[in-house]
């Protein structure tokens, strides 16, 4: 249970980071306070998990039709739904702004990953 947890918080932190990353280079993403960014975190990683796979499953052959680049154009949608959620605390100006944030957090969010490794964390507990 407690493996699980740290694996969430290192996820979940491994977005905001990749949100901030956006936020630092893009001007069009911006988000009111700390608490939004994990906020909009959080959010993301739910909009993944739940909407994410219906609509990539609904655009399948778009999907296979553009070699899987339309991944990116449903990446951004993701990351503009999010926006609209938290509308008063984040905002994303335009489809190019939140392409090149999807892009930009996609990349951020696999490196993070690839260093860190949350999946292969190794929780060791010993009493003395």
């Amino acid at each position: 249970m407690m493996y699980r947890l740290l694996i969430l918080v290192t996820k979940l932190a491994i977005n905001a980071l990749a949100l901030i990353v956006a936020d630092l280079l893009f001007d069009g993403i911006g988000f009111d306070s700390t608490q939004a960014t994990v906020g909009a975190a959080v959010l993301l990683a739910i909009v993944n998990t739940y909407l994410r796979p219906i609509i990539v499953l609904f655009t399948l052959p778009l999907n296979i039709l553009t070699l899987g680049l339309f991944t990116l154009v449903i990446n951004a949608l993701m990351l503009q739904v999010v926006a609209w959620v938290m509308r008063p605390h984040a905002h994303v100006e335009g489809f190019w702004t939140a392409f090149g944030g999807a892009l930009v957090i996609s990349v951020v969010s696999v490196l993070l990953n690839w260093f860190l490794r949350p999946g292969s964390v190794k929780v060791r507990v010993e009493r003395r």
